[in-house]
């Protein structure tokens, strides 16, 4: 009989711990929700499982296989998405090998020394850590512990422990808790501190922090900051983090939205938004001073 249950009462990871202490093979679904008018043992509103959301499978207690649903798992697709093989490259392979099982293409692609063994063990193991460190982030959703696995034949499996897979993944959730109090949403703005100079003397900065350092002003919240230097709300949320805990920042409150220097404007008011950015000289002021703690 299968375990079955919701996430919000039953977690992602003690889930994955119990099949890591019961050594347990089988495949754990979880789906939608469908909510219902009726309530369930903890008087919460009973939920119905819907559309697959994401599948994971073990062996005698070992991850095999995680996918969300609708991704492609196929070889060429995380050769591609690791960056192994480039978009011209997956795209031939497609078409050439689309009648290819895995397990035959990875032997021909190791031969003609396109990849190597590890590239195609690594991109399958990066592939499935990314979505079970995604699910352990789920806090709601129906799901189903069936002790049968269903993959496809030709599946390539890639076993990886558990334990080390559950201790990661509840240091990033505690990472994203401690973002999400720091940072509870992406409309506060950012600014520097007194006495800057003196701040960021002898401090040394990624790539990525000069960046959002570059944007610092009142006036540009952290959502304008993200999309401007394309980032995720994970990357900028760690920088301001960084950023933060060095004392070179400080979040302040919520500000009206305005387009940064240089972003895309609506077409009704751009130019006057545009004239009216160019009187203001925070950026210019700004821009100098970044320029001056770089130089020291």
């Amino acid at each position: 009989m299968p375990l079955q249950g919701n996430i919000r009462d039953f977690s992602t990871t003690q889930l994955l711990n119990l099949v890591n202490l019961s050594r347990r093979t089988g495949t754990l679904t979880i789906f939608e929700s469908v909510a219902t008018s009726e309530k369930d043992a903890m008087n919460q509103p009973k939920m119905l499982p819907g559309a697959e959301r994401a599948r994971v499978a073990f062996h005698q207690g070992r991850l095999v296989y995680a996918a969300l649903a609708g991704q492609d798992t196929g070889l060429v697709a995380l050769l591609n998405k690791a960056g192994k093989l480039t978009d011209d490259q997956a795209r031939l392979l497609r078409e050439r090998a689309k009648n290819t099982r895995d397990k035959d293409l990875a032997v021909r692609l190791i031969g003609a020394k396109s990849v190597t063994q590890a590239d195609i063990v690594n991109s399958i193991k990066s592939h499935i850590l990314d979505v079970v460190y995604n699910l352990m982030g789920w806090t709601e959703g129906p799901f189903r512990f069936d002790d049968e696995t269903a993959l496809a034949n030709d599946a390539i499996l890639v076993p990886i422990d558990l334990q080390p897979v559950i201790v990661e993944g509840t240091r990033r959730r505690k990472e994203i808790e401690d973002l999400d109090k720091l940072i509870p949403d992406l409309d506060v703005a950012l600014r520097f501190p007194e006495n800057p100079r003196e701040k960021f003397k002898g401090i040394h900065l990624n790539v990525d922090e000069w960046k959002v350092v570059s944007y610092v002003n009142p006036k540009n919240t952290v959502r304008m900051i993200m999309k401007q230097l394309n980032m995720s709300e994970m990357e900028i949320k760690r920088v301001i983090l960084a950023l933060s805990q060095a004392s070179l920042v400080e979040i302040v409150a919520k500000t009206a939205p305005k387009p940064l220097p240089g972003a895309p404007t609506t077409a009704a008011g751009g130019r006057a938004q545009q004239r009216a950015a160019a009187r203001k000289p925070d950026a210019a002021l700004i821009g100098k001073l970044i320029d001056r703690l770089r130089s020291m």
